[in-house]
């Protein structure tokens, strides 16, 4: 699935700040985003996937413009320097994707690493608190903005041997939904997306844990289970992200909204 390239230039004039831009989610929402007319601050911490996405980028939308910060999310002076760089080259910021995470390892709770629980915490739930702390200001600059924080359908419900990443993405929906509550008057609309299993790399990896040996097995297996049977596409999140980042979004704040097929609604079915 790609872009429609005919699409209306939702984002003309816009800049938006994409954490976690050179793979998966992130990539896919610059690619939507930049479809619409946004201008963007890619930030990643591998550089030269990083300055590849960029390449990619403006040679499929020539118009737009694109800067790329190389930083590491959990650490705070990091995020402070995206944020400056942004301003200091397009002169604002109008929108935050703050998607930036990992999934951390896979074990029973009294077994989990306590340095990676630290880990996924300082990426997961510091690495979104620290984006809005130093954006937020800037869209009151502004006279508002848009954030799109990712939780994931781990933020509003258990998956099991994931206690580290479930406990972050609760967090940060808790987070989202403090900030739409004190910023809300400052026409800065907050969300968080929840998404399910998307096929990126992150869950590529994550189907290689519970199945080394046919990892395609396992993901066949999940999907199985879906109401739609398949996995999601990244461009499925990527279309719901423009729309909240872009002025079309007038009144949806505070939400913690799931996109995966349908499958957290079920609950006590089989």
């Amino acid at each position: 699935m790609t872009p429609k390239q005919n699409r209306m230039a939702n984002l003309k004039g816009k800049v938006i700040i994409v954490t976690g831009a050179a793979m998966g989610l992130g990539l896919a929402a610059a690619e939507v985003l930049a479809s619409q007319g946004a201008d963007l601050t890619l930030v990643d911490y591998n550089a030269e996937a990083l300055e590849q996405t960029k390449t990619d980028l403006q040679s499929k939308y020539p118009e737009n413009k694109f800067l790329t910060v190389a930083a590491d999310v959990s650490v705070e002076e990091n995020v402070k320097h995206y944020v400056e760089e942004t301003v200091k080259t397009f002169g604002k910021v109008d929108g935050l994707y703050n998607n930036a995470g990992i999934e951390g390892k896979q074990a029973p709770l009294i077994d989990y690493d306590i340095n990676v629980f630290k880990k996924v915490i300082d990426i997961n739930l510091l690495g979104v608190y620290y984006g809005m702390k130093y954006v937020i200001p800037e869209l009151q600059k502004n006279g508002g903005g848009r954030i799109v924080n990712v939780a994931s359908v781990g933020g509003i419900r258990g998956v099991i041997n994931q206690t580290a990443y479930v406990a972050t993405k609760h967090a940060v929906a808790g987070m989202t939904k403090n900030a739409a509550l004190e910023y809300g008057k400052d026409n800065i609309l907050t969300n968080a997306i929840a998404p399910g299993a998307i096929l990126t790399p992150m869950v590529a990896e994550a189907f290689k844990q519970v199945n080394p040996d046919d990892p395609k097995a396992a993901e066949k297996e999940y999907a199985s289970r879906n109401p739609t049977r398949r996995l999601g596409d990244p461009m499925d999140v990527g279309h719901l992200v423009a729309y909240l980042l872009s002025d079309e979004n007038g009144y949806v704040s505070g939400q913690v909204i799931a996109i995966d097929g349908g499958e957290s609604n079920m609950y006590g079915n089989p």
